[in-house]
């Protein structure tokens, strides 16, 4: 007679996917960093794009802390692993984005990121959109322990996101990218550090 999975069997099989494509993200984050060590006279660090790089690397930890929160999750649907799949993937095509494969045709992470931005922006605004999403899949009680900032913080980095997409200054957008780096970690250790 055929038993079925458990539900720790399901939590399980989903967690193990997760993991091994923001695994890929970080290890193309941590591999493009090291392109700045391996090529010091030729790659030319961009503030701004490294500034993003940071980012992205402490969203995509924070993101494998609190999806351990899916353990809350009643009943596992094909659908349900689908969306999960599909965020996940979002963050690996932001890694792509920020560490392209090949630089020929630019001069270097600046000209790189500003020809660029638009996807990359564009992608982490629907990256936001898809948390609200990844969220509610978590219960009402999870959503509801988040408070109010949630839906302010949610709301306020898909508008960002779409300015940040126009901005010209450098300056603008090394303060943005500051904000948002400061504002993760302060989100993380406000309502992340304990499981």
């Amino acid at each position: 007679m055929e038993t079925l999975p458990t539900h720790a069997e399901y939590f399980g099989h989903v967690r193990t996917i997760i993991g091994m494509v923001l695994a890929l993200s970080l290890a193309r984050l941590v591999n493009g960093l090291t392109r700045f060590v391996q090529h010091p006279g030729t790659i030319k660090v961009y503030p701004v794009h490294l500034g993003w790089v940071i980012f992205l690397l402490i969203t995509i930890v924070h993101f494998w802390w609190y999806e351990f929160h899916l353990v809350s999750v009643p009943v596992w649907t094909f659908p349900l692993y689908g969306f999960l799949i599909f965020y996940t993937m979002v963050f690996a095509a932001l890694t792509a984005l920020l560490f392209p494969d090949q630089m020929t045709d630019y001069n270097g992470f600046e000209d790189y990121f500003e020809q660029r931005k638009r996807w990359f922006f564009g992608l982490l605004a629907f990256a936001a959109l898809l948390d609200v999403g990844d969220t509610m899949v978590k219960g009402a009680d999870y959503m509801h322990a988040l408070g109010i900032e949630y839906p302010i913080r949610q709301a306020a980095f898909v508008i960002f996101s779409i300015v940040a997409m126009f901005i010209t200054s450098r300056r603008g957008q090394l303060a943005l990218v500051l904000a948002a780096i400061l504002y993760q970690v302060s989100w993380i250790v406000r309502l992340y550090d304990i499981l």
